[in-house]
């Protein structure tokens, strides 16, 4: 079970085969072990081993074991601690002594020392630094750490903390190789710093077992490779995966005044135009050019700064778009483009002015609109250099607040503030030159209250706009009904027409007209737009105007014959149309019935009673008409319709008219 070095193993067996020699030529006045297997790590006066001896024999150890050993009567005991890593097997010298004959005899025990788990690992440094290239690929051996154990009992195991193993791992548990995990980044971890751990028991092992650890710490430096182009300045980083970083400059815009030349270096925006490396660990050196753009020479560029300055004034007014490049001195594979815009203009003589010095407004809360009494907050500016049109160039800004915007010249508050006064400038700077105004700006903002329980803004404009719905679908309602309603009177006028036409055939001159039906037929030919018949859809009238037929009289006729003297209030009394075989009496009735011995089916005739109430009594000295006759088809006797009959005026002129339009 234990690893035992291997010149411990030669100089043990040697000793063996001596003391074997040693004990074949004693004699036998004392014997004992030649070796003894003995723990290191023992304890003083722990017993090694027991000698035997003859009586009259005495023992007695000699130099040097007697420092190592000592004997309390027959038994040999350790005088010392013994360790196995010293390399050293004691040897324990005794001299027996026959007292009566004075013969001695030199025993030799060799003690062989058993090694115990008494040492942790060690690794001979506390602290590894190491470097590693940020191209290294994925498996790349960073360098190997193993610790050592005098003990030399078994293997030793390894691990990384938790908190180490993000980029880099240990080959096995066993084998303290330090490996590329994934892959690495300068820009994203400089250095990493692992602490490595090993024990001389296995990582898992559930016995009690003595063990023994020991730490050390990695520090791997991740270094710069040359893999990145050139980055103009300012420039939008976007990481792409996990490894890939890319910067996007937005270009460089500059202006000049037609037919003038800049002295100097051109002002560029967002700021002067320079390249870095983007491998800043590396941070090379750039080199500036022209690549496009740069006709007619009017421009040239400083190769180490990137300065563009003008060699001559450009002639003609427009946008000059010059390409220009920025590449490493010592690897010019690596290099990156970017767009200078310049923008020559004709010389403005008029900055803006405002058209007031001071701008007074009231703001409420977050996102309204400031007011000027009941006028929104009007602010704008004029530019002389454009007469007759607004300089589309002017930008409004408040001067050190984010509080307030400027939107089209009106004055917005961007967040809720507390209700106080608030003294700002307004500047309104012309874009294409820079030129600006500014005037002093006063807002008051106040404090909107609303009542616990009531409905703030958003709640009203939901609430209006629920109510505006609902007034929509009302009068969509309306004009439906509105329609049908129309539709229906002319349904009635049509039934009032047939009435009359009813009563023309009992009045007129020419006596009863028998045979004639009461069929669709008869008013179904409507070409003749004057006469009085239905116009109503194909098949007669309507079932709706026959169930509405039980409505007075003054509401089926049209509006000129009340105009013309029908007036409900005088003229006519409500009467209800009863179909029976009975004749009623009571007020307000006009009975169509039958005699009891007609046949329906015979197509007797059904007479028509007149009324002969006690309020007709005045008009009795009028003639009055023969009760007309009227001959029902068999199909209109099943069909149980009735006729609503009612007995019109009897000095009506217009009746008259009507029955001659019949």
């Amino acid at each position: 079970m234990d690893a035992v070095q291997p010149h411990l193993t030669v100089r043990t067996s040697f000793i063996l085969i001596l003391l074997s020699l040693l004990q074949m030529s004693s004699g036998s006045i004392c014997s004992g072990p030649g070796s003894v297997q003995f723990k290191e790590n023992n304890k003083v006066d722990d017993l090694v081993a027991t000698i035997t001896v003859q009586q009259g024999v005495t023992l007695e150890l000699m130099p040097p074991s007697n420092l190592q050993f000592k004997l309390r009567g027959n038994e040999l005991l350790a005088a010392e601690v013994f360790d196995y890593e010293t390399g050293e097997s004691p040897i324990a010298l005794i001299t027996c002594t026959e007292t009566a004959t004075g013969a001695t005899l030199t025993h030799r025990i060799v003690v062989i020392l058993e090694n115990v788990n008494d040492n942790p690992p060690v690794f001979d440094q506390s602290l590894y630094q190491v470097s590693v290239s940020e191209m290294s690929p994925v498996g790349t051996t960073v360098g190997n750490f193993a610790a050592t154990d005098r003990d030399q009992l078994s293997q030793l195991f390894y691990t990384l903390t938790p908190e180490s193993q993000n980029s880099f791992e240990l080959k096995s548990p066993t084998t303290p190789d330090l490996l590329i995990k994934s892959p690495l980044d300068y820009d994203t971890v400089k250095n990493v710093n692992l602490v490595l751990y090993a024990q001389d028991t296995p990582l898992t092992t559930t016995d009690n077992r003595t063990s023994f650890n020991a730490t050390a710490t990695i520090t791997v430096t991740i270094l710069d490779a040359d893999n990145r182009p050139p980055w103009f300045q300012p420039c939008n980083k976007t990481v792409i995966g996990s490894t890939v970083t890319i910067c996007q400059s937005q270009g460089y815009t500059g202006r000049v005044l037609i037919n003038e030349q800049e002295n100097g270096t051109l002002t560029l925006k967002p700021g002067p135009l320079y390249a870095i490396d983007g491998d800043t660990g590396i941070n090379e050196e750039m080199t500036y050019k022209f690549i496009s753009g740069n006709d007619g020479n009017l421009f040239e560029i400083n190769a180490n700064t990137g300065n563009i300055s003008m060699l001559k004034p450009a002639k003609v007014e427009g946008t000059i778009n010059l390409i220009v490049m920025a590449a490493q001195k010592r690897n010019s594979n690596q290099f990156a483009t970017t767009l200078v815009t310049i923008s020559v203009q004709v010389k403005s003589l008029h900055p803006p002015k405002f058209q007031k010095p001071l701008y007074e407004g009231v703001v409420s809360s977050m996102g309204s609109m400031a007011m000027d009494g009941d006028m929104p907050l009007f602010i704008h500016a004029t530019d002389e250099d454009y007469s007759e049109v607004t300089n589309p160039h002017i930008v409004y800004t408040i001067s050190g607040s984010s509080d307030f915007t400027i939107i089209n010249g009106y004055l917005f508050m961007t967040k809720d503030l507390p209700a106080s006064t608030l003294t700002l400038q307004v500047v309104a700077t012309d874009g294409s030159n820079d030129q600006s105004d500014t005037a002093q700006l006063i807002v008051q903002v106040v404090s909107v209250i609303i009542a616990s329980g009531s409905y703030d803004q958003e709640d009203m404009i939901a609430l209006g706009v629920t109510l505006g719905v609902l007034l929509l679908v009302c009068l969509v309602v309306i004009g439906v009904l509105s329609h049908r309603m129309r539709k229906g009177k002319a349904d009635w006028k049509k039934i009032y027409e047939v009435s009359l036409f009813h009563s023309s055939l009992g009045q007129s001159s020419g006596g009863q007209k028998k045979g004639v039906e009461y069929t669709n037929e008869a008013f179904q030919n409507d070409e003749d737009g004057g006469s009085t018949g239905s116009s109503g859809p194909e098949g007669g009238v309507s079932m709706e105007a026959i169930v509405k037929s039980s409505l007075p009289l003054h509401a089926l006729l049209p509006d000129d014959t009340k105009e013309e003297g029908l007036d409900t209030a005088e003229n006519e009394k409500e009467v209800k149309p009863i179909l029976t075989k009975e004749r009623r009496m009571e007020e307000g009735y006009k009975a169509v019935w039958f005699k009891e011995d007609i046949d329906p089916n015979a197509k007797e005739e059904v007479v028509i009673i007149p009324d002969t109430r006690e309020d007709d009594s005045d008009e009795e000295d009028e003639p009055v008409n023969k009760t007309p006759k009227v001959n029902f088809d068999d199909t209109d006797l099943d069909s149980g319709l009735g006729v609503k009959m009612g007995d019109q005026p009897e000095d009506s002129d217009d009746d008259e008219e009507i029955t001659s339009d019949l």
